[in-house]
Formats: structure tokens, sequence, C-alpha cells
């Protein structure tokens, strides 16, 4: 039964093709396999009454109370119309140049997905907000498609993040597990905060190549890039003046953007405290936009609930799994598979970015951060790894998966909305692009990682 952790980690991924739900995948093959451990006398069943203590951890943690709080602020700006207006007014600063339009469409899709932080919301809201606005006005079909899946998934990146939350507090975790393991009894520690100074300047250089990307075609081939037309800046403007437009539209969500991540930035609140600001922020935003109705309010309460019961039920069943790969000797294993590989550090840790790279086929960020992590990351910490360098890194990885021909989820959550004359073909061909200026960011992160790690140290130490 030397490899009965592999195996059972094997058969949860065949589990999961099938369709099942993943907590429930989760928790059941690891009962399964502790059950059969068990009758077979090879499994310690004293791993199992940890179960309960980590439960209390979960539900006592505060860092992941930031989480509900999170996604109501981005369902919030979601239902309040923010997106609209804010895409309205961007098309007004930008569109009267070639490729303007896509310029717009990266900014708002960046502040959208920084937002809700959800990858799946986001492009499907830019989706249904902006493809059809893009087609119509004569914007290729598989640049529109691939600039809205580009910008949806920065949600994975751009702080406040939830994908950032849940991957600081599993990393801190795993970065004191590594240091006792090291005989380091009084461990540094490693928090969202830092991980969200640590992904500031990639969001940035990413959203710069985006938009760079778009002058360059708009230069090289402007007809499929048109400006916008007399008629249509008529229509955005609705008898309002210009300036008055693009105040009401961008001053508030970014107000509400820099109070959120400004208070986490500058040390003046904890990212908990500072999602209790961006929601009731949100909520305030709303009310001005005449948006905070009964409707509404119920909507985006059941938004919540749902997003927050998927990831607490999600990390039960991962710590459950976790216990049982633990108990059959789990961690042994993968820490003497990545001390024997060739390459040492660098070795193991392109081993693992290749293997969260082919699990974002099947798996969501959620599952990743809470199954893959905590394996693989005390090993790699121990190796020398700067935790927020690996989490920045993981991060960035997850988000070109979620991009990547045939399975990318991006991908299937705008095919779902987008219209049938958008070919599925067209789609693929536009996020090629992306993919690649996604994988330039990744090996300049690996030659220069002080790129992510300049600003925590100039902030934090």
């Amino acid at each position: 039964m030397e490899y009965a952790a592999i195996l059972m980690f094997v058969v949860v991924c065949l589990v999961l093709l099938l369709g099942y739900p993943v907590a429930l995948s989760l928790a059941g093959t690891a009962l399964l396999f502790a059950g059969a451990g068990m009758a077979l006398d090879v499994f310690d069943p004293a791993f199992l009454t940890a179960l309960p203590s980590r439960l209390y951890g979960v539900v006592n943690n505060q860092t992941l109370l930031a989480v509900p709080l999170f996604v109501f602020m981005g369902a919030m700006l979601e239902r309040s119309k923010i997106a609209e207006n804010l895409l309205n007014a961007m098309s007004l600063l930008f569109g009267r140049f070639h490729g303007g339009l896509g310029i717009s469409v990266i900014l708002v899709g960046a502040l959208l997905a920084a937002s809700t932080g959800i990858v799946g919301a986001t492009v499907v809201t830019m989706g249904l907000l902006s493809l059809p606005t893009m087609l119509k006005r004569g914007y290729s079909p598989a640049f529109s498609s691939g600039i809205i899946c580009a910008t949806g998934t920065l949600g994975q990146i751009i702080p406040p993040s939830i994908a950032l939350v849940l991957l600081g507090d599993v990393l801190s975790n795993a970065y004191q597990k590594a240091q006792l393991d090291m005989g380091i009894f009084s461990p540094e520690t490693v928090s969202v905060g830092d991980l969200f100074a640590g992904a500031v300047v990639p969001g940035l250089i990413l959203v710069g190549f985006y938009i760079l990307y778009c002058l360059v075609l708009a230069v090289v081939k402007p007809d499929i890039m048109p400006r916008l037309e007399a008629e249509d800046i008529e229509k955005l403007t609705q008898n309002q003046s210009v300036p008055a437009l693009m105040l009401s539209a961008l001053v508030p969500p970014l107000l509400l953007m820099v109070a959120v991540l400004g208070s986490i930035l500058l040390g003046f609140a904890t990212p908990t405290e500072a999602a209790g600001v961006g929601a009731m922020g949100a909520t305030l935003l709303a009310l001005a936009q005449k948006k905070l109705t009964l409707e509404n309010l119920r909507a985006v309460m059941q938004s919540t609930t749902k997003i927050t019961a998927m990831v607490f039920l999600i990390l039960i069943g991962a710590s459950l799994f976790s216990l049982v790969f633990r108990g059959f000797g789990g961690e042994e294993l993968v820490h003497g598979f990545f001390q024997q590989m060739p390459g040492g550090v660098v070795g193991a840790t392109l081993i693992v970015m290749l293997v969260i790279f082919l699990l974002g086929f099947i798996l969501d960020f959620i599952e990743i951060t809470f199954v893959v992590v905590p394996i693989v990351a005390p090993v790699l910490l121990a190796m020398g790894l700067d935790p927020i360098w690996l989490g920045i890194m993981i991060a960035i990885n997850l988000q070109t998966s979620f991009l990547t021909p045939p399975f990318g989820f991006a991908l299937f959550y705008l095919r779902g909305v987008a219209a049938k004359s958008v070919r599925t073909a067209d789609i693929y061909r536009g996020v090629i692009p992306f993919i690649a200026m996604q994988l330039v960011l990744l090996i300049a992160l690996a030659i220069w990682p002080e790129l992510v790690t300049w600003l925590p140290e100039l902030m934090y130490k």
C-alpha cells in the first residue's frame, strides 16, 4: 500500500471527471480509502480524530471571513450596473481611436475582475455586456472573444482577489509547517496582504501587455478594430455632457477599489476589515444608482450564500482528503519524490507548475488551492522558495490554464453566452496571443522574482 496516497489522488480526479460534486468527491474518496485502509490494517484511524479540530480552525479563521464579504461586494457591483456604466464611460474616452473599445473592455474587465474575483462571473458579465457591442461595431469575433476571456481571468491575480485570499491562508499554514520541519521554532509569517502587494506589479504588467497588444493590432490591422461613429457617441452620452458622465461612472467604483486595496496595502486594515468596507461601499453605490431594490438585494445575498457555502464545503472535503492522504504517507512520498528529482528546486518547481496547469483543466482554483497546494507547498518552501513568489506564480499559472484550449474554463463560460455567429474556433484562436503574454510574464517572474517580492518588502519590511 506504499502508493495508496497517489492512487487516491488519481481516483478523485477520475470521480471529478464523471461529474460528481467536488466537495463530495473529495470527502467520499477519502472515506472510502480510509475504510479500506483500516480493513487492511494499513491506515491508522487516529488521523481521522484530528478532523473536528481542523473544522473548528476553518470556522474560527478570521482571514476566510473576507471571502463572503468580497463575494457580496462583487455581486452588488454586478447587480447595480456599475460595469455597464463604466464600459459606456470608457468607450466615450477611448472609442474615438482604433482599438479604443478594446482598451475600454480591458480596463473595465480588470476592475470588474478585481471586484468579483470569480472567473465565471466576470467572463459571463463581460460577455453579455461587451461582446454584442464589439461585434455590432465591427470588431473581429476572434479578438473580441480573446480579450473578454483574458480580462475575465484577471480576477485570479488582480487584488483584492478571492483566489489570493484563499491562497494566502493556505500558504501561511504551509510556510509555518515548512519552517517547523526545518527546525525554525519562531517561524516567519506570510499574510493575504503580502500576496496582495506581491500581485500588484505582475497584475499591472499583464494589463499593460493587453493594452499594448491592442495598440499594436490597431496600427497593423485597423479594419478589425474600428472607431466609434458619431451616432454611437451620441447614443452613449444620452443628452449628458461627457465630463459629467465620466465623473459619475468612473470616480465612485475607482474610489471604492482604492479604499479597499489601499487600506490593506498601507496597513490600515486587515483583508477582512477591508472586505467589510468594500461590501458596505458597494451597497452605498447601488443605493446611489437607485439599484438597491429588494429583488437585487435578495439576488446578491443568495449568490453570496451559494458561493460561500461552496467554498467552505470544498474546504471541509479537502481537509478530510488531506488527513487521509497524510495517513497513507502521501506527504513523505511527495517529499521523497521532489528530493530525488534532477534539477533540484528548479526541477521540482517546474513539475509542480506543470501539474497545476494540467489540473486547471478539470479543477477550479478553489479545489487546487485546498487540495494540491497544501501537499506540494511545504516541500517547495522548505527548499527555499519565497512564499509570496510561489503564490503569485500559482495564481498566474492557473489563470493561463483557465484560458488554454480546449478545456479552459473561461472558454466554456464565454461559449455559453456568446452568439451563435461566434464560432468556437474564433474563441480558441482569439485567446492564443493572451496565453503567450501570460507565459512571457511567468518566465519574467521566474527570471526576476523581485517583480513580485519588491513591493511587499518595501511596504512591510
